[in-house]
């Protein structure tokens, strides 16, 4: 009974710290109008998991390697200050233009010989941004 009475609190303490070090794995973004996790280990089998509770989901999925968050407008210039973005080149399409940047973001691409970590697609219906790039069509 004493050697319990030890051990259980010495447990509990192991258990706390590994329940603080998962829950303070931050989000690539903030919460906008939808949330997309990308999972797999290449863009061949890549999946999208969307959701609306994406601190509680990240907990659960194993294999992310990139996130997406779409809003009806950001401000450029304030977005990319925040996470301490550089555009490195951008590309104008008939519906959208795309920025594709290098900033203080977890995930990364190697794309044109350049190392990019943030895709943002600005549309007139909406903005999507993504680390490191957007997959599927939109």
């Amino acid at each position: 009974m004493k050697v319990a009475r030890r051990i259980f609190p010495i447990i509990f303490l192991i258990a706390l710290a590994c329940a603080f070090a998962l829950f303070r794995q931050r989000l690539a973004f903030d919460m906008g109008k939808g949330y997309i996790f990308y999972c797999g280990t290449s863009s061949r089998d890549c999946r999208e998991v969307k959701t609306n509770s994406p601190a509680l989901l990240r907990l659960a999925l194993k294999d992310v390697c990139g996130e997406c968050a779409e809003y009806d407008s950001l401000e450029l210039e304030e977005f990319l200050s925040k996470v301490n973005a550089k555009v490195l080149f951008e590309e104008e399409l008939s519906d959208s233009v795309n920025y594709y940047c290098s900033a203080d973001l977890p995930y990364s691409v190697e794309l044109y010989g350049q190392t990019v970590n943030l895709h943002i697609c600005v549309k007139e219906d909406g903005v999507k941004v993504a680390s490191p790039i957007i997959f599927g069509g939109y």
